[in-house]
Order: structure tokens, then C-alpha cells, then sequence
């Protein structure tokens, strides 16, 4: 699967009392609109993992998005 990033992106995702909140410039959302895209085209059981040492702002809470069936 192809992940790419707009240049410039900025997303944050923290837990605030069970609500998960993802806080995103619009260069992140774009980003992030292509991911869940080509997530939705791929197989069952595909993932994309997000935290803080691959792509998300520092602090930010890990988040995992899994395609199922």
C-alpha cells in the first residue's frame, strides 16, 4: 500500500477520557483522506500504524487503522 504525506502535514491524536481527538493542519487531513482510501481498497486485515516516530506530532497517543472484512 502506498502511504504518502503532503509536504508540510501536521497531525496530532491524543485520549481524553476515552475520546480519541486527531487534530490536523490541512495537509494532514489530506494525507490522512489518501491513507484511509487506499486502506478501504486493500485487503481485510491491512493496517496503518501512526505514532509519534513515523508521522505523528511529538506526544501524540499511538493509533492503529485496520481495514476488516
Amino acid at each position: 500500500m502506498d502511504i504518502t504525506w503532503e509536504d508540510g502535514f501536521a497531525i496530532e491524536v491524543r485520549a481524553d477520557h476515552g475520546t480519541v481527538i486527531v487534530s490536523a493542519n490541512r495537509e494532514g487531513l489530506l494525507s490522512l483522506a489518501r491513507q484511509l482510501t487506499a486502506l478501504a481498497e486493500s485487503v481485510p486485515g491491512t493496517h496503518i500504524h501512526y505514532d509519534e516516530y513515523n508521522s505523528l506530532e511529538t506526544g501524540s497517543a499511538e493509533m492503529i487503522v485496520e481495514r476488516i472484512q
